[in-house]
C-alpha cells in the first residue's frame, strides 16, 4: 500500500470532529430565521481572482469599475476587511490554499510553464479531504502549480496533475496565459489536438524560425518586455518558445464564456451530491485581452476592463448555482491569489489610464510586495440564510481555508497534513470577527509577521528580488533595517517603530523562527493562532 492510499484510507475513516455539520448553520438570530439542519454537506465554490488588489472593487472603495454581480454578493454576505493570500505571488499561495501549508515549505515559486508538478501524490490536499466526505471535485482555470514530472510530452498524457491529488475533473490553463504552452488541457491530455501537429516546448532556447516578439513588434497588439517576448498567439507576444499545436492554441478573448460554461457542466453533472469546485480566473493578470465587449467597458483601459469581465464570469456561475436551485445550501469564497500589478511585462496601458484609481486602496505597495497590498486582498463570503450580511475586520489567511472547510465537511485532520491551517469557520461563515492573533505571510524578499495590528518585516533576505520589484514600479518592502508598523494607526505602512520598540521587533521575530522551524501542526486547532 503506497503511502499516499494509506494516507487518504486514514481520512476517509475520520469522521466529524470538534465541528460536525449539523453545528455549521449560523444561529437563526443572525441570518434571518430560525435555526434548521443542513439537508447535506454544502457545496463549496471557490472563485480566485489573480492580482486583484484590495481597492479594484467597489466594495472596497473602487470608482468606475462596475462589477454589479460581485456587488450583489456583498449585499448578500460577508466583506472581509483584512482578509489575505499567503504570499505576495501566485505560485505559494495556490499551494498554501489548496495544502494548508505555507509555500516556502516546498520552495514555492513563480514556476516556468514547464515545471514539474509542485504538490506530489503523496500530499493531501483540500479536495482530498473533500473527496473522501463525499464530495464531488474540480478545478477549472488557471492551474500554474506545474504538471508531470519535469520532462512533460504535451502529446502525450500529462501526469501528475490535478487528478492526483484530490480532483475528480479538471479544466486548466496549465500555467499562465502569459507563458507558453498556449492551450487548454482537459484532465491529462490537451484539448483538441492534431497528431499530425505535435507540440514542443522550450523555456532555454528557440526551436523554429517562427515570428517573435523581440524581433517583431509591428505584430503585436502591445509591446511587451524582453521576458515577455517571445512566441507570439493572438497577437500577445508570451515566455517561452513553443511549435505546432495550431488547432489547440486558445484564444483568451473566449475565456469568459468557455470557462464558465464548463463550470457550469460540472456542476449540473454533481447537483445530486455535494460537489467542491476551485475555479481560478485568469483575470486581471496579464497579458489583458478581455473580450470585445468589455473593452471599454471603464476609462482605465485593458486592465480595469478585465476586472468588468472577471465579474461577468462570476454572473455566470451564479446564474447556474441560481438555475439549479442550490444556492440555499452552497458556500461561495471570492478571493485573489495576491496584490495588484499595472506593469508586469506589458505594455498595455494600464499605468497610463489609471487616472484616480487606487488599485492597492490606503494600502501600500502591490504583488510582490511585503508591504500590506501584497497579499491583503479582497473576500467576500456568500452563504444565503447562513450569512448575515455585513463587514467583519477578523484577520484571516487563507492558508486556514483547509482546516475550515474540513470542519465545515465532518472530518477532522491529522497533525501531519496541512500543519498550517487552523479551523476559523465561524470568523469565516461571521459568526465572530475573532480570527488570527499572529498572521504570517510571504513576499519576494522575505517573510512577515502580524500580532493583530501589529506588523513586522525583517531585514530582506534577497535585494535581488527588491530590485525586480522596485522596476515594476511597486515598492517591495524589503529595508537592510527591521520594520515595525502599527496597522492601528497607520495602515499606509509610513511610520517605522523598530528603534522606539525593540521588545516588540524581539519577540516578533522570535515568532517567525517558531513558524519556520514548525514541522506537525499546532496541538488544538481552533484555538491556536499562529
Amino acid at each position: 500500500m503506497t503511502g499516499r492510499l494509506a494516507r487518504k484510507l486514514r481520512l476517509m475513516g475520520l469522521v466529524a470532529g470538534a465541528i460536525g455539520l449539523a453545528s455549521c448553520a449560523v444561529p437563526g438570530s443572525q441570518a434571518g430565521g430560525a435555526k434548521s439542519a443542513t439537508p447535506r454537506a454544502p457545496n463549496i465554490i471557490i472563485l480566485y481572482a489573480d492580482d486583484l488588489g484590495y481597492g479594484d472593487l467597489a466594495a472596497y472603495g473602487a470608482k468606475g469599475i462596475p462589477t454589479p454581480n460581485i456587488d450583489k454578493l456583498v449585499r448578500g454576505g460577508l466583506r472581509l476587511t483584512d482578509a489575505h493570500a499567503t504570499a505576495a505571488t501566485c505560485t505559494p499561495s495556490r499551494y498554501s490554499l489548496l495544502t494548508g501549508e505555507y509555500g516556502f515549505r516546498s520552495q514555492a515559486e513563480i514556476l516556468p510553464g514547464d515545471a514539474p508538478a509542485l504538490i506530489r501524490p503523496d500530499k493531501t490536499t483540500i479536495a482530498d479531504v473533500l473527496k473522501s466526505r463525499g464530495y464531488a471535485t474540480a478545478v477549472i482555470g488557471k492551474w500554474h502549480l506545474g504538471l508531470g514530472n519535469g520532462q512533460i510530452d504535451w502529446n502525450g498524457d500529462v501526469v501528475p496533475g490535478p487528478l492526483e491529488i484530490g480532483f475528480d475533473y479538471s479544466f486548466l490553463l496549465p500555467a499562465t496565459v502569459d507563458r507558453v504552452p498556449t492551450v487548454y488541457l482537459e484532465n491529462h491530455r490537451v484539448v483538441g489536438l492534431d497528431p499530425g501537429d505535435p507540440i514542443k516546448v522550450s523555456y532555454k532556447e528557440r526551436i523554429d524560425q517562427a515570428p517573435v516578439g523581440y524581433e517583431r513588434p509591428d505584430l503585436l497588439r502591445y509591446r511587451a518586455d524582453r521576458q515577455h517576448a517571445e512566441t507570439i498567439v493572438n497577437g500577445v507576444s508570451r515566455i517561452g518558445y513553443m511549435t505546432g499545436g495550431k488547432a489547440a492554441r486558445w484564444n483568451e478573448e473566449e475565456f469568459h464564456t468557455l470557462f464558465p460554461a464548463k463550470a457550469a457542466e460540472f456542476m449540473r453533472r454533481s447537483k445530486d451530491q455535494p460537489f467542491f469546485l476551485f475555479f481560478p480566473f485568469h483575470d486581471p493578470h496579464v497579458p489583458r485581452l478581455p473580450a470585445k465587449q468589455f473593452q471599454g467597458a471603464t476609462t482605465m483601459g485593458l486592465r480595469g476592463d478585465a476586472i468588468v469581465q472577471l465579474d461577468f464570469m462570476v454572473g455566470q456561475i451564479m446564474a447556474e448555482v441560481e438555475r439549479l436551485g442550490i444556492a440555499d445550501n452552497t458556500l461561495v469564497i471570492l478571493s485573489s491569489d495576491n496584490g495588484p500589478v499595472l506593469n508586469d511585462g506589458y505594455a498595455d496601458g494600464a499605468v497610463e489610464m489609471l487616472g484616480n484609481h487606487r488599485p492597492a486602496g490606503p494600502l501600500r505597495g502591490g504583488k510582490y510586495s511585503a508591504f500590506e497590498a501584497g497579499a491583503r486582498v479582497p473576500t467576500i463570503v456568500y452563504w444565503p440564510g447562513k450569512i448575515a450580511p455585513r463587514s467583519s475586520d477578523a484577520v484571516l489567511s487563507q492558508v486556514d481555508l483547509f482546516a475550515s472547510l474540513a470542519a465545515l465537511a465532518g472530518a477532522s485532520l491529522p497533525d501531519d497534513v496541512a500543519i498550517d491551517s487552523r479551523n476559523y469557520l465561524p470568523a469565516w461563515l461571521g459568526q465572530t470577527d475573532r480570527g488570527r492573533d499572529y498572521l504570517f505571510k510571504e513576499a519576494v524578499s522575505g517573510f512577515t509577521v502580524r500580532q493583530g495590528q501589529l506588523k513586522y518585516i525583517p531585514p530582506m533576505r534577497n535585494p535581488q528580488q527588491a530590485r525586480f520589484v522596485a522596476e515594476k514600479g511597486i515598492e517591495s518592502g524589503a529595508s537592510a533595517a527591521p520594520q515595525l508598523y502599527d496597522l492601528a494607526s497607520d495602515i499606509g505602512e509610513a511610520r517605522n517603530l523598530a528603534k522606539d520598540r525593540p521588545g516588540d521587533v524581539q519577540r516578533l521575530q522570535a515568532e517567525l523562527r517558531a513558524v519556520e522551524g514548525r514541522t506537525r501542526a499546532v496541538p488544538g486547532r481552533m484555538a491556536a493562532s499562529r
